[in-house]
């Protein structure tokens, strides 16, 4: 091969590189539309990586997993039922929210999930969630499993003083809403009502139905 024929070659191959650089680039530089885009509330499709196994004891004392209690669109909330105020407000919120949307024929299951493992023994949590829902599961475990899922939900507690029976527990209060195939669809505030809360959740299982999916199935395929 001669020189001009090398340089022939060396330039069609750099054309091609070329090419495909850009087609990758093209490739993971999009994204596929949201199809929850109306139903957001300043959330993209693609917000942080929220959720994700873990393994905890139900408040019937069984040891569970993610995938034993997320059976249906659910309402995660992390909190103990010490709390003095808001996570019982929050709690009766979420209650309230599912209440609503069984109306609209939509079943969803509300899960609370302490993050004061030494006190939220299994009979205590089902007290509590006895008190705010028939429908809420109240999830504990090791300090360890705690932690493991509060990582996974990017949310946070801190005990303020260890080993005080009466000790208060800084912790966030975001409700997640959570789908068994699709994982993270949103979160809620504090400030959002039952009726706002119920609004956004029928808005996502919606959608879901109009595509032909059944709440919880993903796409339906």
């Amino acid at each position: 091969m001669n020189v001009s024929s090398k340089t022939a070659a060396l330039v069609a191959t750099a054309a091609v590189v070329a090419v495909v650089g850009v087609s990758v680039v093209l490739s993971f530089g999009s994204s596929e539309p949201d199809r929850f885009a109306q139903c957001r509330k300043g959330v993209g499709s693609a917000a942080a990586k929220i959720g994700g196994p873990f393994t905890l004891v139900s408040e019937t004392g069984a040891t569970v997993t993610d995938k034993d209690v997320i059976t249906k669109p659910s309402l995660i909330y992390f909190g103990y039922t010490y709390c003095p105020d808001v996570c019982p407000i929050d709690s009766t919120r979420n209650a309230a929210a599912i209440d609503l949307l069984s109306t609209r024929g939509y079943d969803v299951t509300p899960i609370f999930i302490s993050v004061d493992p030494t006190r939220d023994t299994p009979p205590v949590l089902s007290e509590f969630t006895d008190l705010m829902s028939p429908k809420m599961i109240g999830l504990t475990g090791t300090t360890e499993q705690v932690d493991a899922a509060v990582k996974a939900y990017r949310a946070y507690y801190m005990i303020r003083t260890p080993g005080d029976p009466a000790t208060l527990v800084d912790h966030s209060t975001q409700t997640y809403l959570m789908d068994p195939k699709l994982g993270f669809l949103d979160y809620y505030d504090r400030d959002a009502t039952p009726e706002t809360v119920a609004e956004s959740v029928g808005c996502f299982l919606d959608a879901l139905k109009s595509e032909g999916a059944t709440p919880g199935s993903g796409n339906g395929n």
